[in-house]
């Protein structure tokens, strides 16, 4: 399968070194912003915007990665998702050899699950989502569209994380509490109530941060 990375940053090159060994995946080139064009980037080409997707579709282009990390705001990778999925390509899987996967997580469109990541028995992967390096996704927890989990993080079992959210490098979740959409969780905090949408929480254990004016 012929496919394109949408992003040509320090996340694209992660993603492209865990499919150098995908021989079904040749990586034609990248879309980056104007300033990268014409760059190389771990061998490949930014070849141009992201207008370019309906043309590569048509030279037989069929599936595409989203080469784009996300902290505090999702809303760039939700966007890469909706083009992606207005040309109908494949947004395909990007997960590291070294992962463990159960066979009965589900894993939605396009996972980035990175080097050492677990996602243990039962769990929901919500579509666009990143697992980062060393994540722990225990049981039965439920992940919606465009979070991302970042390094280190570990999520206890039947917690529930609506969409777009950040859990920050090395949080800690406890198990069987409900995170709500786009909520930041701050690095190295350890959530032990509920968290509403939309708020930011940080500290050990953590509490809301005041949003400012």
């Amino acid at each position: 399968m012929k496919v394109v990375g949408l992003g040509a940053g320090g996340h694209a090159r992660v993603m492209i070194e865990i499919l150098a060994a995908n021989r079904d995946v040749e990586i034609v080139g990248l879309l980056g912003v104007a300033d990268e064009v014409g760059r190389t980037v771990m061998g490949l080409n930014v070849l141009g915007g992201d207008q370019m997707l309906p043309n590569l579709v048509a030279s037989g282009v069929s599936g595409a990665f989203i080469g784009v990390g996300s902290v505090a705001d999702s809303s760039l990778r939700r966007l890469l998702y909706q083009r992606v999925m207005k040309q109908k390509l494949t947004l395909i899987p990007v997960v590291h050899p070294s992962a463990i996967v159960s066979p009965s997580a589900r894993l939605g469109a396009g996972p980035v699950v990175m080097a050492g990541v677990i996602v243990n028995a039962g769990a929901d992967v919500g579509a666009n989502v990143i697992l980062n390096t060393g994540a722990i996704v225990e049981h039965d927890v439920r992940i919606g569209d465009h979070c991302h989990i970042a390094p280190g993080a570990c999520i206890g079992g039947e917690v529930t994380i609506g969409a777009g959210t950040h859990v920050g490098i090395g949080a800690v979740i406890r198990q069987g509490l409900r995170i709500g959409s786009g909520v930041v969780i701050g690095a190295g905090a350890v959530v032990v109530d509920d968290v509403s949408d939309g708020a930011t929480v940080a500290g050990v254990p953590a509490r809301p941060l005041a949003r400012s004016s």
